[in-house]
């Protein structure tokens, strides 16, 4: 006898990976903690995570909205202003040092600065330019927002029994006066560029590990029973500002990504990884996942992420394959800063 002869068939790439249909490729999550049908489940970070809180709130489990819309707003105007997107309107959060700073922010181990950029008449958060795309009226207004908003993740934190976040990039853009880590390059979405006070940073695997471990560390202070699931988003850079190809910088970025999410699963019982990210991108799926522009997931990655997720944690089968949706126009694009960088593009 030797350890391979009693491992199972998901061990082997022939039997895992060659011999299935491609749709039929799964088991590839055996969840490490349970999500329980009434557990209160927080979701936050890159674009893709959006996918997230809408498709475990269709399967009726606790998502929890720590900041609901309020009555009056239309659909259109709750989507414009990020209600019910995450569990709480940080707009995306796509590096592991910005979900630290808004942790940090929310449990008074610092203090934000001013973060307000003016603009013709109109107040607009540098840390969050999104989630209001007409400003506010006052920077009082903005600021007493932005409070709002940290305490909403107080409550949540304390309150949850799973964050799960989705890592997005390595590459951010800090302030060198105060060292805030700003979510897209200022000057693109909002705000001014610049080049004395605004510097680029490509984060390394020692400092995500870093950013990432204090976050969970701080989030468990608040909450002991807190549990944390980590999914690197699948959807590629827009553009990046390390002055290399975008395929090399997009492998980079997602390879740290990736390699810190298995190494803190593999150091703390309280901390898992599903592999929303294999499921899009592995090769074994030929990119069908992807729509024209290689870049933006179809619904049907979606979905096939989702059922590969609801059915580890049900102990249950996948399932088929749903049809494509008549006349479908992705508008993933629309919940992603980052995607604001193709305007820039003279290709």
């Amino acid at each position: 006898m030797n350890p391979y002869q009693s491992l199972p068939p998901r061990s082997f790439w022939r039997s895992a990976v060659a011999e299935p249909d491609t749709l039929g490729i799964g088991d590839l999550w055996t969840p490490k903690f349970a999500i329980g049908q009434d557990d209160p489940v927080l979701t936050a970070g890159s674009c893709f995570a959006r996918h997230i809180g809408r498709a475990l709130l269709e399967q009726g489990m606790n998502w929890h909205d720590a900041e609901p819309a309020p009555p009056g707003l239309t659909e259109d105007e709750r989507r414009a202003r990020h209600y019910g997107v995450f569990s709480f309107r940080t707009g995306n959060i796509y590096t592991a040092a910005t979900l630290l700073q808004w942790l940090t922010w929310a449990h008074d181990t610092a203090t934000p600065p001013d973060g307000v950029w003016s603009e013709n008449g109109r107040h607009y958060d540098a840390y969050r330019p999104a989630v209001e795309p007409d400003g506010y009226e006052s920077a009082e207004a903005l600021s007493a927002a932005r409070q709002a908003t940290l305490a909403a993740i107080r409550r949540a934190v304390a309150e949850a029994s799973c964050l799960i976040f989705t890592l997005g990039l390595t590459e951010a853009w800090q302030d060198r006066a105060d060292g805030t880590v700003h979510p897209v390059c200022p000057g693109t979405v909002r705000g001014t560029f610049d080049a004395e006070r605004h510097v680029f940073h490509n984060y390394t695997f020692d400092e995500v590990h870093r950013d990432l471990s204090a976050a969970v560390a701080l989030a468990r202070t608040a909450n002991p029973g807190l549990r944390v699931l980590l999914t690197v988003s699948p959807v590629p850079l827009t553009a990046t500002a390390t002055g290399g190809h975008a395929l090399t910088a997009t492998t980079y970025s997602k390879s740290v990504l990736r390699a810190v999410a298995g190494q803190l699963a593999q150091e703390h019982d309280h901390v898992d990884y599903f592999p929303s990210y294999e499921l899009i991108t592995g090769f074994p799926f030929k990119g069908v996942f992807f729509e024209p522009n290689l870049r933006t997931v179809t619904p049907e990655g979606v979905a096939f992420v989702m059922r590969q997720f609801f059915g580890a944690l049900d102990r249950r089968p996948a399932g088929p394959r749903p049809s494509r949706r008549a006349g479908h126009v992705s508008g993933e694009d629309f919940w992603c800063e980052d995607a604001v960088l193709d305007y820039y593009n003279h290709g």
